[in-house]
């Protein structure tokens, strides 16, 4: 069973940058989409970026597509999300995820998701 547990968020001024990382076991990741989520207050879940299984590809958001990159490192069975002149709308609630690569995985749908970490909080301050 895959398991989630996110790190590295903070506080960092506008303009700034931070790396979230999310620490993967239980996970084959030739078998599994892996996602990135971020949910501010009042609003829904948004996704951000989608790993494709075996890391051969990733969707991004147009909100990120310019400023956040995804990226993996297997040996460390470790998940990151690099984060670039981040702006206070990018304030929320960031959350890796997992689906299977039977499953429905898509940005928009994140019932797809059936594994998610418990979260970590970013905030931009103008």
């Amino acid at each position: 069973q895959v398991q989630l547990v996110e790190s590295g968020g903070g506080s960092v001024q506008a303009g700034g940058s931070l790396r979230l990382s999310c620490s993967v076991s239980g996970y084959t990741y030739t078998n599994y989409y892996m996602a990135w989520f971020r949910q501010a207050p009042g609003k829904e879940r948004e996704g951000l970026a989608l790993l494709f299984p075996g890391g051969g590809f990733t969707e991004y958001a147009d909100s990120v597509k310019a400023r956040f990159t995804c990226s993996q490192d297997n040996a460390k069975n470790t998940l990151y999300l690099q984060m670039n002149s981040l702006k206070p709308e990018d304030t929320a609630i960031y959350y890796c995820a997992a689906a299977s690569k039977y499953g429905l995985a898509r940005l928009l749908f994140p019932e797809g998701f059936a594994t998610w970490g418990q979260g970590t909080q970013v905030t931009v301050s103008s």
